[in-house]
């Protein structure tokens, strides 16, 4: 199927595509009506749109992971861009609704992906990490390298968490290389473990959202339960040290008390840790408002970045 994809109408211009419904909020509006918060997605991005006088019918048949053909104008709104809803329906079995079409998807295949991070797991040369890396890795796997890494923000496409850790473990080991002392093994080890819990706390890579364990427990201590848990299968004490150590760098990998962490960081690859997983998520958020924006032009403002736009400069000039 060839159609025209969201982001490549200007604004003001009108688009009947068919896209992804990857998040829905029912709300009321101040005169008492309900009206649907849609975000619709397809492989250039996604935009949200407002559905007024929503129906209960419209409720029922409107929701996360179904394929709508949409008539809408494109717009910007407080400096973000969004969608005007003129006309909305359930595609049908002669359309296009295969939700998988219209997902975005990781820069690189999985098995690539997938084969450089065994690459990686044989350099944690410490038996204690390296048992427990295998052990969760492979309770996992179909979900860690198919779900995304966050509803919203960075990596938020099919095969995100993967791509992130990737490219964390590249980052690790051109660190490693530069400076003396630092535990490799540790690293990478923590790399791989740190958002394995994800694969417990989102829901999937269609139209993602956050589940019961995701919201009442969160990912970090998901993780932390999870190595305890291996240590119990294999035999190994979770209180011995190399152990804690592993522990250590999942629980303390965002940084601060107030972003989610349980403890601070407080070994040297711990704090490597926090800061390569913050650089990964900062310049992928960056990236990906930058790719909508004309250059000689700001960004929309990135919630993830303090609300701060980014500017994208001129192309310069080859002449």
């Amino acid at each position: 199927m060839t159609q025209a994809k969201l982001y490549e109408f200007k604004v003001d211009e009108v688009m009947d595509i068919y896209v992804l419904i990857k998040g829905v909020d029912v709300r009321v509006a101040k005169n008492g009506k309900r009206f649907l918060s849609l975000v619709f997605e397809d492989q250039s991005g996604e935009l949200p749109g407002m559905y007024w006088g929503a129906s209960d019918e419209d409720v029922a048949l409107f929701v996360p992971g179904k394929v709508v053909r949409l008539s809408a104008k494109r717009e910007n709104y407080q400096g973000k861009p969004q969608v005007k809803i003129m006309g909305l329906r359930l595609a049908t079995e002669n359309e296009p609704h295969d939700p998988s079409y219209f997902m975005q998807h990781a820069p690189e295949k999985r098995n690539d992906i997938e084969d450089e991070i065994n690459q990686y797991i044989f350099e944690i040369t410490q038996p204690t990490w390296a048992r427990i890396v295998r052990n969760l890795l492979q309770k996992h796997r179909e979900a860690f390298f198919t779900y995304p890494a966050a509803k919203t923000n960075h990596h938020a496409f099919a095969g995100g968490l993967s791509f992130h850790t990737l490219s964390m473990l590249r980052l690790g080991k051109a660190v490693v290389h530069q400076y003396d002392g630092i535990n490799a093994p540790l690293l990478y080890a923590g790399t791989i473990l740190h958002d394995v819990g994800k694969t417990t706390e989102l829901s999937g890579p269609v139209s993602t959202s956050y589940t019961v364990a995701g919201n009442l427990v969160g990912h970090i201590s998901i993780v932390d339960g999870e190595i305890v848990a291996a240590c119990q299968t294999l035999k190994i004490d979770p209180n011995q040290e190399d152990v804690l150590m592993l522990r250590h760098m999942i629980l303390s990998h965002h940084g601060l008390l107030e972003y989610g962490s349980p403890v601070r960081p407080r070994m040297l690859e711990a704090e490597i840790l926090h800061r390569l997983d913050e650089m990964d998520a900062s310049i992928m958020m960056v990236k990906g408002a930058l790719e909508h924006t004309e250059s000689g032009e700001f960004s929309e403002r990135i919630f993830g970045m303090d609300q701060r736009s980014f500017y994208k400069p001129e192309e310069p000039n080859q002449n």
